[in-house]
């Protein structure tokens, strides 16, 4: 290859690296342009929650690296490891990280879906980063959740009754109550039982099997994976 070759090609190099180097910075200068406003940081099944208004504006200096957030009262008793976080950030090209006063990490947040970010904390679990107004839209279809259900085949055969309550039954899930002569492959399965989750209605039996339903309406859920034979959750 001659100097002239080698010259040409070190310059398409150097234009396809500022190239990468800037749509990358875009896609930082996106996500945070996105993430600014109020975030429901929680628990994974949203059982503690608190609220997370994160700020366009640079953190003190000196003081920290990152930009400003506000906490709501409350956060430090449902969330003890909020004490630590002071700022927040955008880290490469999807991470959102809340962070301590020294610039360090408290916990890191990758969407995983739209509106959604999902962490980790090592010992404890993962945490939730939603849109605000969409979980609390999620927390008021869960109210309209407690009731009379019937589970249905797709040939309108009923097949059983029960009732999703309130009552809280541990892990934040709540009690399923189940009415007599259910079908024997419901009695089987014994759910008792559910919880909403990622917009999914969950059925969870004693010996930890689960059925998952979507939504159709909003009073009609069909069961995941979908089958030849569907069934139906169908509010009473």
């Amino acid at each position: 290859m001659g100097a002239a070759a080698i010259r040409l090609a070190m310059l398409a190099l150097v234009a396809w690296l500022a190239a990468g180097a800037t749509a990358s910075a875009q896609s930082a200068a996106n996500l945070k342009k996105e993430m600014i406003g109020q975030w429901e940081l929680s628990t994974a099944e949203r059982g503690k929650t608190c609220v997370v208004t994160l700020k366009a504006d640079a953190a003190a200096p000196g003081a920290t690296q990152g930009m400003k957030l506000a906490l709501e009262p409350g956060c430090a008793e449902a969330l003890p490891f909020t004490r630590d976080i002071a700022a927040w950030s955008i880290k490469g090209l999807d991470i959102v990280r809340l962070q301590d006063a020294g610039g360090q990490p408290v916990i890191d947040f990758t969407e995983v879906e739209s509106g959604i970010l999902e962490g980790r904390r090592s010992g404890e679990g993962i945490y939730l980063l939603q849109n605000l107004a969409a979980a609390r839209a999620q927390a008021r279809s869960m109210d309209q959740m407690i009731g009379n259900w019937a589970m249905v085949r797709g040939s309108g055969a009923v097949i059983c009754a029960l009732t999703l309550t309130n009552t809280e039954a541990g892990g934040d899930n709540f009690a399923v109550f189940v009415k007599p002569r259910c079908d024997p492959a419901v009695v089987a399965f014994a759910p008792t039982l559910w919880r909403l989750e990622r917009g999914e209605m969950l059925l969870m039996s004693a010996r930890g099997e689960t059925w998952r339903f979507e939504a159709d309406d909003n009073a009609q859920w069909r069961r995941l994976p979908d089958s030849a034979d569907p069934l139906f959750m169908v509010r009473q």
